[in-house]
């Protein structure tokens, strides 16, 4: 009873004090920001010196704003994904005062209802839970504001960065509030915006690669976060309607207002807001140009380079009756990178290559882009004069020194080429257009698709040129997509003259996918025809590879650099069998729109299908992959000194190169392709509504002829022994696939029980053994004795 008497003091004590701190009156907001340097603007804020401290001034009738966080400072590597300038979560907020507390409230956008009757609108609101992403105490106001300590919320992980560092492996790590300190060098605010940032660290055990490789001290981590308070645009802004083969993104909501019988899903492409000066002119200065800033530290040749690619976009504007409407500059000395009023163009370094990419901050409401941020990564360049130094060859010691310059002058413009192009390619994201992956397959009409650079045998020579690596405007595409966002046609009419100008548009959902069936979208691809263009590229592989040697490394370093130049030579075809992959069990199809389209849907015909197996089968063969004597002579062990780098093949032969695993891993790459149980499925079924098309007992016969029959010999050699164990792994895996169907696992039941009787009528040897055991352990134990080669080295991005 005493125990119980004393809790309900206490219980009582703690009541009577919250009660008392809640009703304590605040402090008057002139007295207690007397002392506080001021910041007037859109939030005013008050920065107290003494205490480091950040107080924020919120009116009493507060309006929805965006609330934006974002990365300016980053961790430097691509695997975890924190990258300096890397845009956070964009919100549509306000705050909600009751009492002394103060909420920070996100509103859901997702679900609204466009409708005059309050009523309506509020009904959805409460149907659907909105977040209070932070608390605060008041603790100073007058008659038109309130003041908070904002302080403990930017020293906060607005931007989940614990999260990922879990989510990547790199250990548990928690915010180290004595480590961490506002910024006030970026912090500031303008009549539009108020800009804040911190200096945040987090500590921890660091148990991961990643981390270990970029930080200082992997235990304590060390970035900057900001936080936004954006005014949102005025209603001049006019919405324009997303169509699925418009080439943007879409922005979706939906609608609990629509009429019966209508869509709920309402979706309008982003874009930036553009209007000419004289609307009745046909070709106008804007009212506002989109004017986009390059970061002040790329280094030169690459910052012409990006600037030269970036105003292409131009040319789309020209055409649409715009003139100066689109702008790149370089970044005022003075101007915060994050700064919601600048368009940016970031050259972000990592520790390893990686994506480059382009975010904006839009808003949720209408789809209007208020700040396009784009991310090129650095390493990227040396990547691809990397991939022109294993072409060319310009470090050859009989060369005299003007023809190895101009030689490496072709390495640097060929590279150079690729800056450009990519500075296009990200800009165009960040206005609001999507990748189009089919605008390889039609003569390079797009930016926005991922291109490989175009490699050609001179005819002149015995050698390779680069000539025409990658273009250098835009394509057809690009302005077409232009025209339908920001132009005055309609986009019907913008629709319509794409079909006639035979200008087809598929996006990443169906290209990336690795059992993906449109015969014309792929990433890194050239070519209106995968499967020729993998026949040329394969020419083209066998001459580099000819060629390939000490002239592909220059003087003074070590020998086994020469790895990592090989890489990308003997992987040249790796993307041209991806794309050729996709005729087999292909299918034609678009984004058809009733009432617009007449469904041409279709297989890829039975003779593109036959030449695709054809091609790819021989990718398998021990006569494309076994790499010339006059390589593996040079293929020495990593010299001391140098660092492990994972832009070279694994092997199984310890500090040796392993030219056999080389061969595998290539071979692992185009059966997982071949073989993938979509991919399985499809051949089966088409082969049942035309038998002229390949099924799945013919897929596996041309494994067998390139791949497995060589090894049927006793004198079969290494690779061509690892070769026939590859593919009978590989086809074994499918097999035991659980989620592979009977129709299609019935053929794979068929030729391993054909291989376990041609095994065993081949001449006596140790692998034909093996073979014969491990099929013997499927069979009986359903599991498969063999490990695949290991993975390729990394291929994109390029």
């Amino acid at each position: 009873m005493r125990a119980f008497i004393a809790i309900l003091l206490v219980a009582t004590l703690s009541w009577t004090q919250s009660t008392a701190a809640a009703t304590t009156s605040p402090a008057p907001l002139a007295e207690f920001t007397a002392d506080m340097t001021t910041h007037q603007g859109f939030f005013t804020f008050y920065h107290a010196p003494a205490q480091g401290n950040y107080y924020l001034q919120i009116p009493r009738q507060s309006t929805p704003f965006i609330f934006q966080t974002s990365l300016p400072w980053g961790l430097g590597s691509n695997d975890i994904g924190l990258d300096r300038g890397q845009l956070g979560a964009t919100r549509l907020a306000s705050f909600h005062i009751e009492g002394n507390k103060v909420l920070l409230q996100q509103h859901n956008t997702y679900y609204r209802a466009t409708s005059d009757n309050p009523a309506e609108r509020a009904s959805v609101s409460e149907a659907f839970a909105g977040s209070v992403i932070a608390g605060f105490a008041v603790v100073a106001a007058d008659d038109q504001h309130v003041l908070v300590d904002y302080t403990p919320f930017l020293l906060s992980d607005t931007h989940g960065v614990i999260e990922r560092l879990q989510q990547t492996e790199q250990g548990s790590y928690r915010l180290a509030a004595d480590r961490s300190v506002i910024y006030p060098a970026r912090s500031k605010a303008f009549p539009d915006n108020t800009e804040l940032e911190a200096k945040i660290t987090f500590s921890g055990e660091a148990k991961g690669q990643y981390v270990r490789s970029v930080a200082a001290d992997p235990d304590h981590l060390t970035m900057h976060l900001h936080h936004s308070f954006i005014r949102l645009p005025d209603d001049g802004y006019q919405p324009r309607t997303f169509h699925p083969n418009s080439g943007f993104w879409a922005e979706n909501h939906m609608d609990y207002a629509a009429p019966l019988g209508e869509p709920m899903l309402v979706q309008y492409i982003p874009r930036h807001r553009l209007q000419k000066q004289d609307p009745d002119a046909a070709v106008s200065k804007p009212v506002k140009p989109i004017i986009y800033y390059l970061d002040p530290g790329v280094p030169e040749p690459v910052r012409s380079a990006l600037l030269d690619g970036g105003r292409w976009w131009d040319q789309a504007f020209q055409a649409i009756g715009y003139e100066d409407a689109f702008q790149v500059r370089e970044l005022p000395a003075d101007a915060d990178p994050m700064d919601v009023r600048y368009n940016v163009i970031q050259w972000v370094h990592r520790s390893t290559r990686g994506w480059s990419y382009g975010a904006s901050i839009t808003d949720p409401r209408t789809g209007e882009i208020i700040k396009g941020h784009v991310t090129l990564g650095s390493l990227r360049v040396r990547q691809d004069m990397l991939i022109a130094q294993g072409l060319l060859a310009p470090f050859a010691r009989q060369l005299d020194a003007n023809t190895r310059q101009q030689l490496m002058q072709q390495v640097e413009d060929m590279a150079l080429a690729r800056i450009r192009q990519l500075s296009a390619h990200e800009i165009g994201h960040t206005l609001g257009i999507a990748h189009n992956f089919a605008a390889s397959a039609r003569d390079r009409a797009s930016v926005m698709d991922y291109p490989h650079p175009l490699v050609s045998l001179a005819t002149d020579h015995d050698g390779l040129t680069l000539a025409e690596a990658y273009t250098n405007e835009l394509g057809l595409w690009d302005k077409q997509v232009i025209a339908y966002g920001y132009g005055e046609a309609s986009p019907a009419t913008i629709i319509e003259r794409n079909k006639q100008l035979g200008l087809g548009f598929i996006s990443d959902r169906d290209a990336r996918a690795a059992g993906g069936a449109h015969p014309d979208a792929h990433l890194w691809d050239s070519g209106s025809d995968a499967v020729t263009e993998l026949e040329r590229v394969l020419a083209v592989r066998r001459t580099a590879l000819q060629r390939f040697g000490l002239d592909n490394l220059p003087a003074g370093v070590p020998l086994s650099r020469l790895h990592q130049v090989l890489v990308p030579m003997y992987l040249l075809h790796r993307y041209q069998v991806e794309a050729a992959v996709k005729m087999l069990a292909g299918v034609h199809y678009d984004y058809y729109v009733t009432g617009e389209d007449t469904p041409d849907y279709r297989p890829v015909n039975a003779q593109q299908q036959r030449r695709a197996l054809q091609q790819l089968s021989q990718t398998l063969s021990a006569e494309q992959l076994a790499l010339p004597d006059t390589i593996k002579a040079l293929l020495v062990p990593t010299a001391y000194g140098e660092p492990a780098s994972r832009e070279t093949f694994s092997g199984l032969t310890g500090l040796i190169p392993d030219p056999d695993s080389m061969a595998a891993s290539a071979a692992r790459f185009t059966l997982e392709l071949m073989l993938h149980p979509e991919r399985l499925e499809r051949l089966q079924q088409q082969q049942q509504q035309d038998e002229t098309i390949p099924d799945v007992r013919q897929l596996l016969s041309a494994v067998e002829q390139q791949a497995i029959a060589p090894a049927y010999q006793p004198a079969a050699s290494s690779l061509e022994q690892r070769l026939a164990f590859e593919a009978l792994t590989a086809i074994a895996g499918s097999y035991l696939n659980a989620q592979l169907s009977s129709t299609a696992k019935a053929p794979l039941h068929a030729f391993l029980q054909q291989q376990q009787q041609l095994w065993e009528g081949a001449a006596a040897s140790d692998h034909r053994q093996f073979a014969l055991a491990a099929l013997t352990q499927l069979f009986s134990e359903q599991s498969w004795p063999v490990k695949p080669a290991p993975a390729l080295p990394p291929g994109s991005p390029i």
